[in-house]
């Protein structure tokens, strides 16, 4: 293991027992293995397995068994990505994490596996000579650890509120004052793991709050930066006795938490292709919008891969159902930012804060190279306010699975072994979801029908 990241970290870092060998599952669930510092050069000869379906289970874990068949339910060799070792600091033993890459035997990337559907789009912009630049934002909620009588998360009163759940106090410096504790522990950890935060403030609704992540040369460290800025809040949460939730629409009456991405596009001398020195923006901009749109209703089961995700969508104002764009509006489903021309930018809003990074970043890239290569025209920006304008994408969890199943976008710029693994794993979500009978069921028919 010499002059390798991994080696470097484990020699100055003696102490460390145990190493984490982590995927990233289809749903954006880590799936992994434990091993003895002393067994991690295992993953670096090319001796570490686990089997393919490893990253294509249910939302619950469980094996697909259509996946299973299609796969002999082998295994798979697992690549380190070695620039991502880092130390756990929330542990109380010590720890390291290494992200990893699933290939098969003999060498070719798995298609399964979430990080590599997004570094196949990414390769497609790097051999045009374009670099993207991505942010993202991240929403969650913090919820103390013990649920109410009717299984609902408890909101944790503040001194600012009390009990009363009526607003969040939106950016109000006195509550992040209340959590400081907690806060200023999320933002050392990801100083620690090398995680470019940017900022925290208090979002809209109770118990909700907002980090956001610094912009980044690289789609890939763009998405392992999520995904590892989700596993601090939540480690550190629980450390300090609470539930931090992405849930994208924990309660039918407040805001939900959305997964908000700021993307541009440099080229070979660095310079960004959606400024052209006016407030519009270039042609160039307008044709990523145009292919965002023509995109998003093959791509709203990656934005929205949940029951729950639906019901942010369907009730929150924020939460478009329509391909919209417009300059500074927020309540449309890509917003273009005000600001200096290099810094021209797409904020695509759709997602919920329960999508997966890496799926989510891919497809978005995708909808941008496609308008781009295929010069397509943006409809007229939008001006409208809260009101939601008339759906054309689909409206429910059933409807986008049909409409990505069927997609020949999703295909060719994802991968047709990627539609049709990240769709049987929804279908078999939404069967297990039809067939529950919930508590309101029952409260409203069990006696009078």
């Amino acid at each position: 293991m010499k002059n390798s990241p991994l080696a470097s970290l484990l020699e100055q870092n003696p102490r460390i027992e145990t190493v984490e060998m982590v995927l990233t599952d289809l749903n954006g669930i880590y799936r992994g293995k434990w091993v003895p510092v002393g067994a991690a050069k295992k993953v670096l000869d090319g001796k570490f397995k686990i089997p393919l379906t490893a990253v294509s289970p249910d939302i619950w874990g469980r094996d697909v068994p259509s996946l299973c068949e299609k796969t002999g339910d082998g295994d798979g060799i697992c690549e380190a990505i070695e620039e991502t070792a880092r130390l756990l600091p929330w542990l109380s033993r010590p720890t390291a994490q290494v992200f990893l890459q699933l290939n098969l035997e003999d060498g070719t990337p798995w298609a399964f596996d979430p990080r590599v559907v997004l570094k196949n789009v990414y390769d497609r912009f790097r051999a045009k000579g374009l670099k993207p630049v991505c942010a993202p934002e991240l929403e969650f909620y913090l919820f103390g650890e013990n649920r109410d009588r009717d299984g609902k998360p408890r909101i944790p009163a503040t001194r600012v509120n009390g009990q009363c759940q009526i607003g969040g106090q939106l950016y109000s410096t006195e509550v992040m004052q209340e959590t400081a504790t907690l806060m200023h522990e999320i933002r050392e950890t990801c100083e620690q793991m090398s995680v470019p935060l940017d900022g925290l403030l208090k979002e809209l609704a109770p118990g909700q709050y907002e980090l956001n992540l610094h912009h980044v040369d690289d789609p890939l460290h763009a998405a392992d930066n999520a995904q590892l800025l989700k596993q601090i809040i939540k480690s550190v949460s629980r450390k300090h006795g609470y539930i931090a939730s992405f849930m994208a629409k924990p309660f039918g009456d407040r805001d939900g938490n959305g997964f908000h991405t700021h993307v541009s596009v440099l080229d070979g001398d660095g310079k960004n292709i959606f400024d052209d020195g006016t407030e519009k923006g270039s042609d160039r901009l307008r044709q990523a919008i145009a292919g965002l749109a023509e995109a998003m209703p093959s791509s709203m089961l990656i934005f929205a891969p949940h029951l729950n995700s639906w019901r942010r969508l369907q009730t929150g104002v924020h939460g478009p159902l329509a391909p919209t764009w417009g300059y500074e509006n927020r309540f449309v489903a890509m917003r273009i930012p005000n600001g200096e021309g290099d810094a021209r930018r797409i904020e695509h809003r759709i997602a919920g804060a329960d999508a997966n990074p890496y799926l989510s970043l891919a497809v978005i890239l995708a909808g941008i190279l496609h308008g781009i290569e295929n010069k397509l025209q943006a409809a007229p920006p939008s001006e409208a306010g809260p009101e939601k304008p008339d759906a054309v994408l689909p409206a429910s969890w059933d409807a986008a699975l049909s409409a990505f199943q069927d997609s020949e976008f999703i295909a060719e710029n994802l991968g047709r072994d990627f539609r049709h693994a990240f769709a049987e794993i929804k279908r078999v979500e939404q069967q297990e979801f039809s067939a529950a009978v919930t508590p309101l069921e029952y409260d409203t028919c069990l006696v009078l029908a």
